[in-house]
């Protein structure tokens, strides 16, 4: 998908300008769902930015953003936008944050980036053609044992006190059972994944903008990206559901299984 290609790259690239113009300053985020989730104006701005680039080149196809929500034409072509992965983290001054984009024929992910401004890492994959990092191809961890990795944990408040209590007694068992936990609760931690650093990620509060494109980039890698119980991620692109949240698991292939074994204990 050449025209994909293009245009994910350079509307990720259009967007961090605003975002790095804004970085490190004071920035004042708003609530959205919860404690745990906030936008900011910047979120907006680049957000507004990709919509347009890709209205103007496709002005039939779907968008769904995370701040504009659902916009569906009927084209068998949605663009999923997340403007800033990582909100929390960017609006204190940490640069574990990012952009994801991805395009979608019917529920299928065809073409997806993910890139981190801070750092000016492109992450690119398309359907059947393997995952890049700056042009580079790159593969998950080779790795058979969780016991010689790292892994991302991610979760966020939740009202639900049962449901926080076995968040942290997952997390409890995966500490004894891996080299080491780390966490930025973004992007960065599945990007990770899919170049190999870390061995899986895990994260309790998704929604299909926070995943569509990681989901291609981590399968292209050569990795998996599952929901809890390892079922493969359905993609809901409908106005009813889209906001549905998402527990997933992304990791390397030969990981996956372990990982899901120790969640499955608290099931």
């Amino acid at each position: 998908m050449i025209f994909a290609e293009k245009l994910i790259m350079n509307a990720m690239k259009e967007a961090s300008k605003i975002l790095m113009d804004g970085f490190g300053g004071f920035i004042k985020g708003t609530l959205k769902e919860n404690q745990s989730s906030i936008v900011t104006e910047m979120d907006v701005a680049a957000e507004r930015k990709i919509a347009h680039l890709i209205s103007r080149k496709y002005p039939d196809h779907s968008i769904i953003g995370e701040e504009k929500g659902a916009v569906l034409t009927g084209s068998e072509y949605t663009w999923i936008i997340d403007p800033i992965d990582g909100t929390s983290n960017y609006a204190a001054g940490i640069p574990w944050f990012g952009i994801l984009l991805a395009v979608l024929r019917h529920d299928q992910p065809m073409a997806a980036g993910a890139y981190l401004p801070f750092y000016d890492q492109m992450y690119y994959a398309e359907r059947g053609k393997g995952a890049f990092r700056n042009g580079k191809p790159i593969r998950v961890s080779g790795e058979q044992n969780l016991k010689n990795v790292l892994i991302a944990y991610a979760t966020d408040f939740s009202e639900d006190a049962k449901k926080t209590r076995m968040e942290t007694d997952i997390l409890h068992d995966m500490i004894k059972n891996v080299r080491n936990i780390r966490g930025t609760n973004s992007l960065i931690d599945f990007c990770y994944v899919a170049d190999g650093r870390l061995g899986a990620a895990i994260n309790y509060n998704c929604k299909i903008w926070d995943i569509a494109a990681l989901y291609l980039i981590i399968h292209e890698a050569g990795g998996k990206m599952t929901d809890l119980n390892g079922r493969d991620i359905e993609f809901d692109l409908n106005v009813e559901n889209y906001l549905k949240n998402y527990q997933v698991v992304g990791a390397a292939d030969n990981l996956h299984e372990p990982v899901i074994r120790i969640i499955g204990q608290h099931f």
